[in-house]
């Protein structure tokens, strides 16, 4: 069960993370927006494949303590002052990488705050939001991208981490006939980390 998700919470954010690895060497720092069940992911994967200082930024304390416990070396209320705050927290430099897990309007101008000029701000979250992008609005020359799932080759780096344990899932399981359940915790906000569906054993 633990290796479900993986296929594409797992994916996922390693596709977002791995692409960005150069721009990660030691002293660097990248930022999570969105610990959820990407989100918690992508953490982890920042921790186990990189040697940056990992910022996470939720607007849920519970969303924030899963990111300590996944590894994160700082935790950022999405406040109003939430961009100081991560700016401060790289020593006034700007984030080297912004990995964005939700992908709406105000997370996505976080994403620009608080990411330097030569970054990268990958958007991975479809939230429906809109940066505007001009000469001025954004760091000099940062990089923005959007980028979804990953390839055969990094699933099966996914599948090493997660048998190595250095990526493991947060998962809440539910049976197949309490499946709308699982839709409706997430609609709600109340789910952590990702849903597996267990079949019923047939008898």
């Amino acid at each position: 069960m633990l290796a479900a998700p993986l296929t594409d919470a797992g994916l996922t954010p390693y596709h977002a993370v791995r692409r960005s690895w150069p721009k990660l060497a030691p002293g660097t720092s990248a930022v999570v927006i969105g610990v959820g069940g990407l989100g918690h992911l992508g953490v982890q994967i920042l921790k186990a494949t990189t040697a940056a200082t990992v910022i996470a930024v939720d607007t849920r304390p519970e969303a924030l303590a899963l990111a300590e416990e996944c590894g994160a070396d700082v935790t950022v209320a999405a406040t109003d002052d939430a961009a100081t705050r991560v700016r401060d927290a790289t020593g006034g430099r700007g984030a080297d990488v912004v990995v964005d897990f939700v992908g709406v309007n105000s997370t996505l101008a976080l994403g620009a705050a608080v990411a330097r000029p030569l970054g990268d701000l990958t958007i991975v979250g479809i939230g429906g939001g809109t940066l505007p992008v001009s000469f001025f609005s954004v760091p000099y020359e940062l990089s923005i991208q959007t980028t979804y799932c990953g390839s055969r080759l990094e699933l099966e780096e996914v599948l090493i981490l997660g048998a190595s344990g250095r990526l493991r899932p947060r998962i809440t399981t539910f049976p197949l006939t309490e499946a709308m359940d699982a839709y409706r915790q997430m609609q709600a906000g109340k789910l952590e980390g990702r849903a597996v569906i267990v079949p019923t054993p047939a008898g």
